[in-house]
């Protein structure tokens, strides 16, 4: 896939995701939802972070099943339980997305959620991926 990440400079600073992104390729991959299951299905992590890493290297996983890499994702979508919790662990999310993902931030958005399928589970993602 060729991407181009634009974020045009009449819009605030990009932090963690691109405003839009052009993507060229001749696979589209769509994502489910991944929470933080292990293998069993049970939701773990006790906090914001550490369900973000398990739901984000799930989502990857699902990704690289696909043929994909993290730099081919065009959209991904998190649904948080709690978004003041999210926004103040935002740095730390960060750094767990650049450590599994790289620095390639694609177009995204945080959903506030009553609450998702897993009641356990603080946050979800959701995505796709445009692959050569």
């Amino acid at each position: 896939m060729t991407a181009e990440r634009v974020n045009p400079p009449e819009l605030s600073p990009a932090a963690g995701f691109s405003h839009a992104v052009v993507a060229t390729g001749s696979r589209v991959v769509f994502l489910a939802g991944q929470t933080a299951l292990d293998v069993d299905g049970k939701v773990v992590g006790e906090t914001l972070p550490q369900q973000f890493e398990r739901a984000l290297a799930n989502l990857l996983t699902a990704l690289r099943a696909a043929g994909g890499a993290p730099a081919d994702l065009a959209r991904v979508t998190v649904y948080a339980t709690d978004v003041a919790d999210y926004r103040a662990h935002a740095a730390e999310l960060g750094r767990v997305w650049r450590r599994l993902a790289g620095r390639d931030y694609p177009a995204m958005a945080v959903i506030g959620a009553v609450r998702l399928w897993d009641e356990q589970a603080l946050v979800e993602l959701d995505g796709f991926a445009v692959l050569a």
